[in-house]
């Protein structure tokens, strides 16, 4: 006879419900005695067979054993009496003497509950003894697996059967019980918690106790919790490591793509359950606490070692299942366990995969050699990037052939979305590692030309970078500051940059007159284009002929147009003033730079010397790239000639006090 027995025990969080099956076998009452290592059977006759389990031994009766186990009616046959009495050791019994206790109480009848702690161990004992059909109807095999099947109908029945195989487990593997509680508890994980009906028998439920109380103080009756696809983390980490990985190979198979992070949130749990290590932390992933409340003892490096390996191997591998972080932490983790190449180079594929979910701060990898120059482990970032670089080959190549226009990518381009997030993550990892000294140029170098030109919109990250490597290593060359520069493109830089770059003392002088000149070739097209505007509206719009069609088709455009006239006008007398003050500026700068030289020179180049087409000519053709000499040719007013020179002037001497995203003027 099957029953239910209800057993509450008090948590955290309430009340915790468990519903166990119980199972009763027999109905005599019991008439077994222990007597300090000895154990008698009183019913009135004298026993005649010792049976030897261990340093137990149990004085029984040869007939109600004969009647249910094969193996004793073998021993039995076999063995010659002495003094009237045979002695049977039975040292290989799976379960000891505890469990053949159960065994020979069942034979003579005695009442017997089996439940989810020792039904498998008396499933073991069963078959070792061939307690089978043929030696009485109902017999320990037969009753033990009628069992099993609702054992396996309830979550918190099979976890405990299936920690109860360890104790026997080569006969639990041979007779498939293993594998039987481990896809009863996969088929469980797997299951949309909101289709049961919950709690299901033998799950976990976990009661609301907000519920409110009756005035007379008799509380209502409490409601289950919404129950999340997490709800079997922590009872699936008290697993020993071979069966947690059987579990999660066994949900691999049975869930769904979707599945796969629920999967994987059950692997960074374990791991931050027992991987002192990677440290404990505050945050919690999907509602559940990140560490069990519950005390674990450290294990040793060398069992961390090992379970990091295994966590690795059982993490999937498609892309963006496991989070960023946490692999960048599993990777520095293995760094400091000393783990396999073949793990931390998967954990380095992995994290290049999705690099463009990464962090600054989780890229901040320390160096753990004793022999490591630099602080942070430039090598590893290095690799994963050029992993990043691998995967998106393909994407990369076509979007660099086919899309070259800045406008483009900030547009919004979808495939370069993810490797301008990558450009900007490189530039601010190499602006934290390059105050460095020991940081070599090379290194630096390689890692900021990774990124293709065209993933950087805007080159203020990788200048910042460049300004805080030139201002820690100031003991570099000339030939060496050049070569550092040409990873900057003056193009590209915003009106903070350009300005802090103007009067920056670091950079080479050549680097300085090039974002000068395109400064200046900027104010020109856009002055260029203020006068086009102004030139296409002026013909456009005529009173005496346009005035029919104004009124008979466009009546409504005509104040438009008109009030688009009066901007321009607006603009054009803006513009003028502008170059009258720059003219005023650069006749007193003239007085001012008189006895210095170099500026002397300068302002020559600049002034002078573009007056003229074919010196203008030349300056383009020496600072320009020859895609953008076509651009030089703008048409631009002498005034406006003069205007630009006057506020480069000013802008080389002009204090540094501009600031660039709050972090170039620190580098001054």
């Amino acid at each position: 006879m099957i029953e239910v027995l209800r057993r509450e025990r008090e948590c955290d969080f309430g009340w915790e419900v468990k519903m166990a099956a119980c199972m009763k076998l027999g109905s005599k009452a019991d008439v077994f005695l222990l007597d300090g290592q000895t154990w008698f059977c009183s019913t009135g006759l004298p026993s005649d067979v010792i049976i030897e389990v261990g340093d137990m031994s149990f004085r029984l009766h040869k007939f109600p054993l004969l009647s249910r186990s094969g193996m004793l009616e073998k021993l039995l046959a076999e063995t010659y009496p002495e003094n009237g009495k045979t002695t049977i050791q039975l040292n290989d019994i799976p379960g000891g003497a505890k469990i053949f206790l159960l065994v020979a109480k069942f034979c003579y009848g005695v009442r017997t509950e089996l439940n989810a702690l020792n039904v498998v161990r008396l499933r073991c004992a069963a078959e070792y003894l061939q307690m089978t059909e043929e030696y009485g109807e109902g017999n320990l095999i037969f009753q033990t697996e009628h069992f099993l099947d609702d054992v396996f109908a309830s979550w918190y029945d099979s976890l405990r059967s299936l920690e109860s195989c360890e104790k026997v487990l080569a006969q639990a593997e041979r007779l498939h019980i293993v594998s039987r509680c481990i896809d009863s508890l996969a088929a469980k994980a797997c299951a949309d918690p909101s289709l049961l009906n919950w709690p299901v028998s033998g799950e976990i439920a976990q009661l609301d106790t907000s519920a409110p109380v009756l005035w007379n103080g008799i509380p209502t009756v409490p409601k289950p919790r919404p129950v999340g696809d997490d709800w079997w983390y922590e009872d699936i980490s008290l697993l020993n490591l071979p069966f947690y990985k059987r579990f999660i190979k066994a949900f691999e198979l049975r869930g769904t793509r979707l599945q796969l992070k629920i999967l994987a949130g059950s692997l960074i749990f374990y791991a931050k359950k027992y991987l002192p290590v990677m440290g404990r932390q505050s945050a919690t992933h999907n509602g559940h606490s990140s560490a069990s409340s519950s005390t674990v003892s450290s294990p040793s490096d060398v069992e961390q070692r090992n379970l990091l390996e295994e966590i690795v191997k059982l993490l999937p591998q498609q892309k963006g299942v496991a989070p960023t972080k946490f692999l960048l932490r599993l990777l520095r983790t293995s760094m400091i366990l000393n783990a396999s190449m073949p793990c931390r180079e998967n954990l380095e594929k992995w994290v290049g995969a999705q690099l463009d979910q990464a962090t600054l701060e989780d890229l901040l990898i320390p160096n753990m050699g004793y022999s490591a120059e630099t602080l942070y482990d430039i090598d590893c970032v290095q690799r994963i990037l050029d992993n990043f670089m691998m995967l998106d080959k393909d994407v990369n190549d076509y979007a660099s052939a086919a899309i070259r226009d800045e406008a483009h990518l900030l547009g919004g381009s979808h495939s370069l979305t993810p490797m301008t997030l990558v450009a900007n993550l490189v530039d601010g990892y190499l602006a934290e590692v390059a105050p460095d000294v020991n940081l070599k140029l090379p290194k630096f170098q390689s890692l900021a030309a990774v990124i293709p030109d065209y993933a950087r919109p805007l080159n203020d990250g990788i200048y910042r970078a460049i300004d805080v490597y030139l201002k820690a290593h100031p003991w570099l060359t000339e030939s060496e500051r050049e070569q550092i520069c040409r990873l900057l493109n003056c193009q590209k830089l915003s009106l903070e940059a350009s300005t802090h770059a103007a009067q920056n003392e670091r950079l080479p002088l050549r680097v300085i007159v090039q974002v000068l000149f395109f400064e200046q070739l900027r104010l020109r097209t856009c002055i260029a284009g203020w006068f086009y505007v102004s030139d296409n509206l002026d013909h456009s719009f005529n009173p005496t002929a346009n005035l029919p069609l104004a009124r008979n088709e466009h009546s409504g455009q005509l104040r438009p147009i008109h009030d688009q006239i009066v901007v321009v006008d607006d603009m054009k007398e803006r513009v003028f003033e502008l170059e009258k003050e720059c003219l005023n500026m650069k006749q007193e700068l003239d007085k001012i730079v008189k006895h210095k030289t170099s500026w002397n020179v300068f302002l020559k180049k600049l002034g002078q010397r573009l007056t003229s087409h074919q010196t203008h000519q030349k300056l383009s053709k020496t600072l320009l790239p020859k895609s953008n000499q076509k651009t030089s040719k703008i048409f631009m007013p002498k005034a406006t000639t003069v205007a630009a020179v006057a506020a480069a002037a000013t802008i080389a001497k002009t204090p540094p006090q501009i600031k660039l995203n709050g972090k170039l003027n620190q580098s001054n």
